[in-house]
């Protein structure tokens, strides 16, 4: 059974102090640059490494026009495209890249990336890419506690996670992570590009 260490980053402006990450395997931070200096340093253990970003990773390309806005199925009120998961999808245009980048310029030896489980397990190392989902009376206090969330939902999934995929889109999908590992040199398989990820949602705080 695959034991990853799962990491997870809240995205938002890191000027403003609003990104944080976690990771199960100890740490915490509050930049960038000490989440990939964190990832990067697992992959080089030869530790498979399960990082989750906590903005939308793939949108749908509806069919009907009328519908290339709406919430992803199991979204329900807190849709990619509107409000804050609008903000945080522009900022996770940017600042996913940016990590898979600097993880990648870590790396002291080849390492595959995933958005398939199934795949990611079989391989048993390597690096699978994730969208966590911690939104309405899942929130924490803070940043990090909102990514120790979804790490913690992401643990509480094992050993399959494929049983929590909380976002299954009926149609073609555009994955915005794949188009970040083909910017980044992590793949250079143009299909990443119509690959969803697993989407694991945190479960709301009791109380």
């Amino acid at each position: 059974m695959l034991n990853p260490t799962v990491v997870c980053a809240d995205i938002g402006s890191i000027a403003k102090g609003n990104f944080g990450w976690w990771s199960s395997h100890g740490g915490s931070g509050k930049t960038a640059s000490s989440l990939a200096a964190h990832v990067g340093t697992m992959l080089n253990d030869g530790q498979p490494v399960a990082l989750g970003f906590e903005c939308p990773l793939f949108v749908p390309l509806a069919v009907n026009e009328n519908e290339l806005t709406s919430a992803r199925p199991g979204e329900g009120s807190y849709a990619w495209s509107a409000g804050a998961g609008c903000g945080s999808l522009a900022a996770g245009l940017v600042e996913v890249a940016w990590v898979l980048q600097e993880v990648r310029g870590r790396l002291t030896q080849p390492v595959p990336a995933f958005l398939s489980w199934q795949s990611f397990s079989a391989a048993g190392a390597g690096l699978l890419v994730w969208e966590a989902f911690v939104s309405g009376s899942a929130k924490q206090a803070n940043h990090i506690s909102d990514a120790q969330a979804g790490a913690e939902a992401f643990v509480d999934s094992l050993p399959n996670p494929m049983n929590a995929n909380a976002v299954v889109c009926k149609s073609e999908v555009y994955s915005l992570v794949g188009a970040a590992l083909l910017r980044t040199g992590w793949s250079v398989d143009l299909k990443v590009l119509s690959e969803p990820c697993l989407v694991i949602r945190a479960a709301a705080t009791a109380g």
